[in-house]
């Protein structure tokens, strides 16, 4: 009662000034051209969304492998074990592991394919300084990949999807950079079965952020990540994303109740 108390006692030229604010922003945001997206639960300019996640993998660089570890406890390796594990690799393939961050994919690739010749890109120049190596490092923004048509054997992509504008766009540059009968194959966290949900959301918004704020002082990127993983198409959304960007047998797979999904598809030899 006390504070709708308040609010009643604010100055109507108060009121007044405060309502015509809001709906100045209203406008601004109903402007012609002007085009928003999510940034985890909040509403933000297109263009300001890829500095924003810049910004959250910059922060998180560090202590990111140390933070999978804590978040998932270390069922993460797991997953991205059997995503790499299950992958058809030809003989002397060039694969192109986008988002790669600071290789943990890529690596995997190379054990499970040692002839491979793997580039791995990120937007996140932090993130690829982790560990250079043999491995080609390509700092470049998945919506827009610096690399030719038609070039590699297979595309991969763990736990990045989410994070870009348009994830379309890039599931549209896969199509491109792939050879004919080349496959793409994305690893993203997913919608999890109903009956696990209010367990998975407790942990999700009540430890993550939490975890974020002890292990790396940073709780708002973890904040963020969690959210990003809500907003995120859920499994047979993102599969019709996949064939409409031109791929044919397009799969996924559950993993841990739906916690995430291995996608796949493959560009036609036609």
């Amino acid at each position: 009662m006390k504070r709708a108390t308040n609010l009643l006692l604010v100055p109507r030229r108060i009121q007044n000034l405060r309502f015509l604010s809001e709906k100045a922003a209203g406008n601004l945001a109903m402007e012609p051209g002007k085009k928003t997206t999510h940034f985890g639960f909040t509403d933000v300019d297109e263009e300001e969304k890829e500095k924003k996640v810049h910004h959250v993998f910059a922060n998180v660089a560090k202590k990111y492998d140390l933070m999978n570890d804590a978040m998932s406890m270390g069922v993460h390796r797991l997953w991205k074990d059997y995503y790499v594990g299950g992958l058809q690799i030809p003989y002397n393939a060039k694969i192109l592991d986008m988002a790669g961050g600071t290789g943990d994919i890529a690596f995997r690739l190379l054990r499970h394919s040692p002839t491979a010749k793997v580039t791995v890109s990120d937007i996140n120049q932090p993130m690829l300084d982790i560990n250079p190596s043999r491995l080609k490092w390509i700092c470049a923004n998945a919506e827009q990949m610096p690399f030719e048509s038609n070039t590699y054997d297979l595309f991969t992509m763990s736990f990045g999807i989410r994070n870009c504008t348009h994830p379309q766009k890039v599931i549209a540059e896969a199509f491109r950079i792939l050879k004919p009968g080349g496959q793409l194959a994305i690893l993203e966290f997913s919608q999890v079965n109903a009956a696990l949900k209010p367990i998975y959301d407790a942990y999700s918004f009540n430890v993550i952020p939490v975890l974020g704020e002890i292990l790396a002082s940073d709780r708002q990127s973890y904040q963020y990540l969690v959210e990003s993983i809500r907003k995120f198409p859920n499994q047979d959304e993102f599969a019709r994303i996949i064939r409409e960007e031109g791929f044919e047998r397009v799969t996924y797979e559950n993993m841990t109740f739906g916690v995430c999904s291995i996608h796949k598809g493959t560009k036609p030899r036609k």
